[in-house]
């Protein structure tokens, strides 16, 4: 698997939450670099289980609509037609 990566901007927005969760529920004013590492270890230690979760529920909906598929499929009568 590869590494779970953010983008920049989601990031930026996760960074500010995690300080301002820390500063909220903790009155714990971290800084940019202790979020960052605190994002960091969340992203390699937790991150994975939600990665697989997440594919395991794609593979659930997906498995769900191919067999809708299948009941899409039109009855042929080959008796018709025969004598």
């Amino acid at each position: 698997m590869s590494e779970i990566k953010l983008g920049q901007e989601a990031e930026t927005e996760v960074l500010r939450a995690i300080k301002e969760f820390f500063l909220t529920e903790r009155d714990e004013e971290l800084s940019d670099f202790q979020a960052a590492v605190l994002l960091d270890f969340m992203v390699r230690q937790i991150g994975p289980y939600f990665y697989n979760q997440a594919v395991a529920d794609a593979q659930a909906l997906m498995t769900k609509k191919v067999e809708e598929l299948y009941g899409l499929e039109k009855r042929i009568d080959n008796k018709r037609g025969k004598k």
